[in-house]
């Protein structure tokens, strides 16, 4: 009577060993599916970039809608890489909207301080700022005009205490930089001063200029200038 007690508990832990692994297989296997099928599409896109017809990055995710004159974009992968893995400053801190700066121009080289104080008053501290860079793709449609989903805008807006950066452009010179922006008194305060330290440096820096190649046309140029 013993021995079979014994017997019938091996062959119980046997079945459960067998029940276990086959459960574990059964679950295993549609994820390996899943995971072939993708890289089954990476490697389609490859291909089609490399014949010049298409790049994996202009995978189409989601697309856009147009109703009359009104459309919204595509989002492809390369706006999923830009939320989670941004590149640069421009991608980093794109969801304030229309910061777009070179390493090239001055001006844009100006306004990038005014960026990163508006980023440390519209994100709150316990929100991770890829979250306000979906938001901004999925309810704004990544402009400061259109909207792609009105729930998703509105918890937007209402994170970021509507806070946008709205343009900023040089009208008649070079140095005459025109800011506009939605924010606080103190935002709008440093903007406005970032507008007229610039015209001030660019015109003095101007008018040196003109005086230098007036006294060179004169015989007048001194090297020490």
């Amino acid at each position: 009577m013993r021995n079979s007690q014994i017997r019938s508990q091996i062959y119980c832990q046997k079945f459960k060993k067998i029940a276990n692994s086959y459960t574990k297989r059964s679950l295993r296997v549609p994820f390996l599916l899943n995971l072939l099928c993708f890289y089954v599409i990476l490697i389609y896109f490859w291909i089609k970039n490399k014949t010049g017809r298409m790049a994996i990055k202009d995978m189409v995710i989601s697309r856009g809608r147009k109703k009359g004159i009104i459309h919204t974009r595509d989002i492809v992968l390369d706006d999923i890489r830009e939320v989670f893995f941004p590149k640069d400053f421009n991608e980093k801190y794109g969801y304030l909207g229309y910061i777009y700066t070179s390493d090239d121009g001055d001006a844009g080289k100006v306004i990038r301080p005014l960026v990163l104080a508006m980023d440390r008053k519209a994100k709150p501290k316990w929100c991770p700022r890829w979250f306000l860079r979906l938001l901004d793709l999925v309810g704004n449609d990544k402009s400061i005009v259109r909207v792609r989903n009105y729930k998703v805008s509105k918890l937007f807006r209402r994170i970021t205490k509507g806070m946008r950066f709205m343009d900023w452009k040089t009208k008649w010179e070079w140095y005459d930089l025109r800011i506009s922006i939605v924010a606080d008194q103190e935002l709008q305060d440093m903007a406005s001063k970032i507008e007229r330290d610039y015209y001030k440096k660019g015109k003095q820096k101007d008018v040196l200029i003109e005086l230098m190649n007036e006294d060179e046309r004169n015989g007048l140029y001194v090297d020490d200038l």
